[in-house]
């Protein structure tokens, strides 16, 4: 990586790294009540993403979000490919109107989590509750919201302690999904045998956030 990355790029390189390291157990995941190839697909994706890293366009945020969004969604395979293609297009709309990568601001993060959020709501005809990504994905961008918009005690104010909160709520929302059956999604199609297992998608999430967390202090 290189010696100095703005937030935007080391956040989406990061999860592209822990889709490719994770492919196994995420495939594991899916196995219990799926087709056992959402790790793979999801690997495949953004192994391209980074494979053509330096050749992305970074003129604007936009941009550089529309091009990740454009490999994913012709790369990784299923319905995953959508929806997650879906997720990084709309990000991308949510901050149009933003010069460049220096620009954004935590309220942009929430922004552009919210506005992925409703593209897969659409594209995936899912909601809170059908035990799918957004089962983590929205209780953390709820508590991002709730810390950047501050109005308590103890509302995070380092990007690090914002991404530890995203990292902890994704991990408890994530865990939360084992007791759910499933509404959406090939685990629907096995009923009440979808109830003990988690969201393959939901724990990628919180896997996801807990990698950027982790790494945070550490960044370029």
């Amino acid at each position: 990586m290189p010696s100095t990355v703005s937030d935007l790029e080391y956040v989406v390189r990061t999860i592209a790294g822990t889709a490719v390291d994770n492919e196994r157990y995420f495939c594991d995941l899916d196995a219990v009540v799926g087709d056992g190839d959402f790790g793979f697909s999801l690997a495949r994706g953004f192994e391209i993403v980074l494979a053509d890293w330096d050749e992305l366009d970074r003129s604007t945020p936009a941009q550089f979000l529309k091009k990740v969004a454009l490999i994913i969604s012709k790369r990784v395979g299923g319905t995953s490919g959508p929806l997650w293609g879906t997720a990084f297009l709309r990000a991308a709309s949510a901050v149009n109107d933003r010069p460049d990568m220096e620009s954004l601001t935590a309220h942009d993060a929430v922004a552009m989590l919210g506005a992925a959020i409703e593209g897969i709501k659409a594209r995936g005809k899912s909601d809170l509750g059908d035990k799918t990504l957004l089962d983590a994905l929205i209780p953390m961008t709820e508590a991002l919201d709730k810390q950047v918009r501050g109005g308590t005690a103890d509302s995070a104010r380092t990007p690090a302690e914002l991404a530890r909160v995203a990292a902890s709520t994704a991990r408890t929302a994530a865990d939360a999904t084992t007791t759910m059956q499933a509404l959406r999604g090939r685990p629907s199609y096995t009923g009440e045998r979808s109830i003990g297992s988690p969201d393959a998608g939901a724990v990628a999430v919180a896997v996801m956030a807990e990698r950027i967390a982790d790494a945070w202090p550490d960044r370029p």
